[in-house]
C-alpha cells in the first residue's frame, strides 16, 4: 500500500466502466478523494462490441488492437463519445469538478502513426506518441478540474489516432512527473492485481519488480493485454512516477493491488 499523493494518474478500462457496480465504486471514490485526479480511461470492450455487431471481428495482436479507418470511427464513437461522457456526467453528478478530454483537445497527446512493423504487421491508425502537453494538464487541474482522457491522440496535420489508454496513462503521468509533480499512477482492473493463477483472486502478487515480471513473461504466466498494461507500468516508474500500483476499484481508495518495486541489485 502506498501513501495518498497530491496528484493521481487513475486508468480505467473499458471493463470496469462497462459494469454499473464498478463504475458507481470507481466515481464515489473519486468523488471523496482530497486532491488533485488525473482520469485516462479506455473503452475497448464496448469498443469491440459494437464492431461486432457492425459485422466485423476486431484485431488483436499481443494485447495491441489493430485499428482500420473504420475501427478508427468506432474508437472515437466510444472512446470520446458515449464512455467519456459518461464518466464526465456522473462524476460532475457526484460533485467533482472535470473536463472530458481526447488527445487533440487541446493539443494533449501528439502522436505518429506507427510504422509496420519488422514482422510485416500493420497496426492501422494507432498512434505512438510523441509529446504531452503537460503545462495544459497543469493549468485544469489549478482550475479545480479532474482532466477525463479518453484513449485517442493526433498527428498534427488532421488525423486521429489510437493509443493504448495505459500508454495514454503512462505518458501523462511522465510528463507531469519530469515538471517537477510528485504522481502516483493507479491502473484500475477488474482483478485486484496481477495474478498468478488468472482463475484466482487470491493469487494477486503484493509487490512485483520488472525482473520477476520479464520471468512470469518468459514462463507464459503474464500474457496478452497484461503485457502491455505492465509494459508501461514500469515505464511510468522509469519516468520519475514515484509509485505505481494495479489494482481493482476497490483497491483505489488505499491505492492497494499489486505495487511495482525496483528489481533486487
Amino acid at each position: 500500500m502506498l501513501p495518498a499523493s497530491p496528484l493521481l494518474v487513475v486508468k480505467v478500462g473499458g471493463r470496469v466502466v462497462d459494469d454499473a457496480d464498478a463504475r458507481a465504486t470507481l466515481i464515489q471514490t473519486l468523488a471523496a478523494r482530497e486532491g488533485r485526479v488525473v482520469l485516462v480511461h479506455g473503452g475497448g470492450a464496448a469498443a469491440s462490441a459494437l464492431t461486432r455487431a457492425l459485422g466485423r471481428e476486431p484485431v488483436v495482436i499481443e494485447g495491441r488492437r489493430v485499428t482500420s479507418a473504420e475501427d478508427l470511427r468506432v474508437a472515437v464513437m466510444v472512446y470520446a463519445g458515449w464512455t467519456n461522457k459518461l464518466l464526465v456526467a456522473e462524476l460532475a453528478a457526484a460533485g467533482r469538478p472535470n473536463l472530458g478530454l481526447s488527445g487533440a483537445d487541446g493539443d494533449l497527446v501528439r502522436a505518429r502513426r506507427r510504422p509496420v512493423t519488422p514482422a510485416g504487421v500493420d497496426f492501422g491508425y494507432v498512434g505512438d506518441v510523441e509529446r504531452v502537453n503537460a503545462p495544459l494538464l497543469a493549468r485544469l487541474l489549478a482550475a479545480g478540474l479532474t482532466p477525463v482522457v479518453c484513449a485517442l491522440s493526433h498527428d498534427g496535420a488532421g488525423q486521429l489516432l489510437n493509443t493504448n489508454a495505459d500508454t495514454i496513462a503512462t505518458e501523462l503521468a511522465g510528463a507531469l512527473a519530469e515538471a517537477g509533480e510528485e504522481v502516483r499512477l493507479f491502473s484500475c482492473l477488474d482483478r485486484p492485481g496481477v495474478l498468478l493463477d488468472p482463475d484466482d483472486d487470491a493469487s494477486a502478487i503484493a509487490e512485483l519488480s520488472e525482473a520477476d515480471y520479464f520471468a512470469l513473461r518468459e514462463a507464459g504466466r503474464v500474457h496478452s493485454g497484461m503485457v502491455p498494461k505492465l509494459d508501461n507500468a514500469f515505464a511510468a516508474r522509469e519516468r520519475g512516477v514515484g509509485g505505481v500500483v494495479l489494482g481493482d476499484v476497490d483497491g483505489l481508495s488505499h491505492l492497494s493491488g499489486t505495487v511495482l518495486v525496483a528489481s533486487p541489485a
